[in-house]
Parts: C-alpha cells; sequence; structure tokens
C-alpha cells in the first residue's frame, strides 16, 4: 500500500480510469508511488498494458485534480514492473462486479474459461457460473464477452494479467 496523507489519498481516488469510470486510479493499481520534492507532488503511474492510450488522459486529469486544489503534480509513467491484476484492490473489484465486469480471477480460472474448458466465470446479473465466452475480446482488449446461459444477459469479464 502507498504511504501518503489522506488528502492526497482521496484526490487520487477522484480522478477515474476513463475506460471503467466507477473505478479510481487508486483502485486500479495505477498509482504507483506518490514523492514530494520541492512544492511538487512526482505521481508516478504504471499503464495496465505498455501501449494503454488512457495514460495520457489519466496524467492530465490527475494534474487537474491537483491543479483544482492549489496543488502542483508532475506525472512520471513507469513501465517496469508492469501491470498485474492483482494490482486491482477488493474496492475496487466489487465495483467492476457492481458495474456489469466480472473481476478478474486467477490466471488457471481465466485461462480455462478463456479457453472454453470451463464455466467459471460468474454472471454478474444473475450469480450463476453457467455461462459461455461469446468473444475472447470485449469492450476492450483487456476484456473477454461472456453471456449467461440462465439469464442470457451478456457481460464482460475482465481477463487476469499477470
Amino acid at each position: 500500500m502507498l504511504e501518503i496523507s489522506e488528502e492526497i489519498e482521496e484526490l487520487l481516488r477522484s480522478v477515474s480510469d476513463p475506460e471503467i469510470p466507477v473505478l479510481s486510479i487508486m483502485d486500479m493499481g495505477i498509482v504507483r508511488k506518490v514523492d514530494f520534492v520541492d512544492g511538487t507532488y512526482k505521481v508516478d503511474i504504471t499503464p495496465t498494458y505498455s501501449g494503454c492510450p488512457a495514460m495520457d488522459t489519466i496524467g492530465d486529469d490527475i494534474v487537474s485534480a491537483f491543479n483544482n486544489n492549489n496543488l502542483h503534480a508532475k506525472i512520471n509513467l513507469v513501465l517496469a514492473p508492469a501491470w498485474t491484476t492483482d494490482w486491482i484492490t477488493e474496492r475496487g473489484r466489487k465495483a467492476l462486479e457492481d458495474y456489469g465486469i466480472a473481476a478478474p480471477r486467477s490466471a488457471e480460472v481465466d485461462k480455462a474459461a478463456l479457453l472454453g474448458e470451463a464455466n467459471t466465470i460468474k454472471c454478474t446479473n444473475c450469480g450463476s457460473v453457467n455461462t459461455k465466452m461469446v468473444s475472447r475480446f470485449g469492450s476492450t482488449a483487456c476484456k473477454a464477452l461472456f453471456q449467461c446461459n440462465d439469464c442470457h444477459e451478456p457481460f464482460d469479464y475482465f481477463k487476469c494479467l499477470k
């Protein structure tokens, strides 16, 4: 867990992931480090994947949030270690599920589900695991599209990235 003041943590929690607006960048695990040096907050962020087009927007949103609170921030993009779905907080996983996106599971469960070998991805509508993959790619490359065989609703599954 990051060691930052409650004020700065709340400020960073106010910045949403632009692709999944119910998640803060803190709950996504994108914020890796915050230092205060010479009157400037230096915020290290790690993209969810190296070519993530949202990182510029996230950086701009962080700077704006700080500016709106009369604080100065500088963004540093950190590529190593690579982001992993393990960095999504429990609060973030619950927000994903409540929003209708199944949270990432373990690598083994993920692989079996994406290869169609097991029905282990829980429907975000009715809770059934009687689901099937419709497409390995959902609304974004990091998600797969599933459908529930019981309630017939489609839903995204956030793929496990290690």
